[in-house]
């Protein structure tokens, strides 16, 4: 039984990716199992204390606002001090604030207002901590395994924030409102403690103010953000994926918005027929995630990117065309299936293409372009099938998705060579593990 279970471990975690991305990987599902957590205990806590449409959908602009806000000052100071420490900081403000708002609802004094302001400070929190997280895989871990790494730790996402977590939620909510809370908590601490025990390798961090090198003084904040913009606008490879993810967000954001109307109206599936298509798109993810050791090994990086991006067009053309529940499953699955993908490979070439002490800034840019385009696709979404009908938002983003896949075809090669050096290169830098 003990061996069964060591190779079932390895299967997961293989050895070769060391320890310490093992309790990373263990640090980051904890986390997922809070977060997911929160997924449904957050709108029903918001529900429970208003029926005001606009203060439900503020509360839902809470949770974005602060990635617009501080995405980048938080990309910035990822580079500038220990991740480590960074993440333990913001993880514990997040700890405090969840303890704050649990006395609230056990003492009686909660209200939509102190809500709205949780919410937001712990969109805070998540946006340095979720960051700063994002830099750690390539200190840990080889640059030739940074794609079976990355699917190791969205299937955590996967399982665990959108299948297992909301569930869990929902029933703790019904056992009294405090306690999802409280197990979000509980999960932000223990992923606190276990990112304690990483030991990181510098990754040439300047205080601002410090002297460097040149014996110059160290940039400011606004000219160290300048610089993470400037060095994704001249890197092709990393500047085409930003692109990508800020406009098929804009049009993933346009069908999103009213999935939840396109399923009841559209499909007939009444009230259960949005979970029923979030839940098809997590198993198609799950899915894209098992499967992505093999597909890189027998892919080519620019083909996997391709035909995932064909997939997301024409999953909005057959949305906008079906009326059959079944179809629209399937389809929702094999989206899942690459959106899953395409998030692992995007990662992998950042942060094999990012230098170490560019990591934060970079991933902060990208970041910005993936919560804007989907706020942008959102607010699209909504005035286009308020004008025209549900299934408008899916005609929309099919057309947006075919006319920049058209011009994007040839720069993905872009991409695919640049991961090609990067892995060439991988055997002079690799970080120890």
């Amino acid at each position: 039984m003990r061996s069964v279970a060591r190779s079932a471990v390895e299967r997961v975690l293989p050895e070769r990716l060391g320890r310490p991305f093992r309790w990373l990987v263990t640090s980051s599902w904890i986390s997922n199992i809070g977060d997911g957590v929160a997924l449904a205990a957050g709108p029903l806590l918001v529900a429970s204390e208003t029926r005001s449409p606009l203060l439900v959908a503020l509360a839902a602009v809470m949770q974005f606002l602060p990635r617009l806000l501080f995405g980048l000052v938080a990309g910035v100071v990822a580079d500038r001090v220990d991740r480590r420490h960074l993440i333990a900081v913001a993880n514990a403000c997040r700890v405090v604030v969840l303890a704050a708002l649990v006395t609230t609802l056990v003492t009686g004094q909660v209200s939509i207002a102190v809500v709205l302001g949780a919410v937001f400070l712990l969109g805070v929190g998540e946006t340095f901590a979720d960051t700063t997280t994002a830099t750690l895989l390539p200190m840990l871990v080889a640059k030739a395994d940074l794609g079976v790494a990355n699917a190791r730790l969205l299937a955590g996402i996967i399982t665990l924030d959108q299948l297992v977590g909301p569930p869990l939620g929902a029933l703790l909510f019904g056992l009294g409102r405090q306690w999802p809370f409280v197990t979000q908590a509980v999960c932000v601490a223990l992923s606190l403690l276990l990112v304690l025990h990483l030991q990181l390798p510098a990754h040439g961090r300047r205080a601002a103010g410090a002297t460097d090198a040149t014996g110059g003084r160290g940039s400011t904040l606004v000219a160290e953000i300048r610089e993470g913009l400037g060095w994704v606008r001249r890197h092709a490879a990393v500047r085409t994926l930003v692109l990508t993810i800020l406009i098929f967000n804009v049009t993933f954001g346009a069908s999103w918005s009213v999935l939840v109307l396109y399923a009841q109206e559209r499909l007939g599936l009444g009230n259960l027929g949005f979970g029923l298509l979030t839940s098809a798109l997590a198993c198609g993810g799950i899915l894209g995630t098992v499967s992505y050791g093999w597909l890189e090994r027998h892919v080519s990086l620019a083909w996997i990117m391709r035909g995932g991006l064909v997939v997301e067009t024409l999953t909005h053309l057959v949305l906008a065309l079906t009326t059959v529940p079944a179809v629209a499953l399937a389809t929702m699955f094999v989206f899942g299936a690459h959106a899953f993908i395409w998030g692992t490979t995007s990662t992998a070439v950042r942060q094999r293409a990012v230098p170490m002490p560019m990591q934060g800034r970079v991933q902060s840019v990208y970041m910005l372009g993936v919560t804007g385009g989907f706020v942008l696709g959102s607010l699209l979404g909504g005035v286009v099938a308020h004008a025209y009908g549900v299934t408008a938002p899916f005609w929309v983003g099919f057309v947006g998705s075919a006319a920049f896949l058209a011009l994007l075809w040839h720069q993905l090669l872009h991409v695919a060579h640049a991961d090609e050096e990067a892995l060439a290169r991988a055997g002079t830098d690799e970080p120890a593990s």
